[in-house]
């Protein structure tokens, strides 16, 4: 479906010049349509879906959550309380209880993958670091979160310098938990299907011989 639409729009858009045209293209469309009926639903939703189809767990598609929820949640919580905004840190703590629940989600996921994917000596101890700022994180925003809920409401009112601490600390664990996660993706490969691929040949360097004339002096 994704690749059928980007060899329309192209030509749609004038832009294209290895598209199809716009009858071609609603031809292959509705060829596609009459393809989902032979489809079950798996086939239909990695037709739609190929990226997401093709994970062997969930955990990278739902850990961008809690860092994108934990960062609006920080940056809301501090700017609210530099202006004196007090619907800002409403946002922020509204924020927090959402981010910690997907940090608890995000958590949960990354132990199933930890069992699911291959990984060497390497790899695991980092993996293990991983979990530990994972965990951390998690237990840290349940402990705001439940503080938040019970205090006194008149604590978005007043400059808190624990609990931005505590806030702080929490971006620090999130940020080194980002960066060891990424390390096992990007340097090592972890949970990566790499794809198939033929070594070419080297490339034939050939030397003109010519003849040579060496003069006696």
């Amino acid at each position: 479906m994704i690749d059928l639409l980007f060899d329309i729009l192209p030509q749609v858009h004038g832009g294209g010049h290895n598209g199809i045209g716009a009858i071609e293209g609603l031809a292959a469309f509705l060829t596609f349509l009459e393809s989902l009926t032979r489809m079950n639903s798996g086939q239909i939703f990695a037709a739609f879906f190929p990226g997401v189809a093709a994970l062997n767990n969930i955990h990278p598609l739902i850990v961008h959550f809690p860092i994108a929820l934990f960062s609006v949640f920080f940056i809301s919580d501090i700017l609210g309380c530099l202006f004196k905004k007090v619907e800002w840190r409403q946002f922020a703590t509204f924020t927090l209880y959402i981010a910690t629940v997907s940090a608890i989600l995000t958590v949960a996921a990354g132990f199933q993958a930890a069992y699911a994917v291959e990984h060497n000596d390497a790899t695991h101890l980092i993996m293990l670091r991983h979990q530990f700022f994972g965990i951390s994180v998690t237990a840290l925003a349940i402990l705001l979160s439940l503080y938040r809920y019970f205090a006194n409401p008149k604590f978005i009112q007043e400059k808190t310098y624990l609990h931005f601490a505590s806030s702080a600390l929490l971006m620090i664990l999130l940020i080194f938990g980002a960066d060891l996660g990424g390390l096992m993706v990007y340097e090592y490969g972890v949970a990566v299907k790499k794809a198939p691929h033929t070594i070419a040949p080297p490339p034939v360097h050939t030397h003109d011989h010519g003849a040579h004339t060496h003069h006696a002096h």
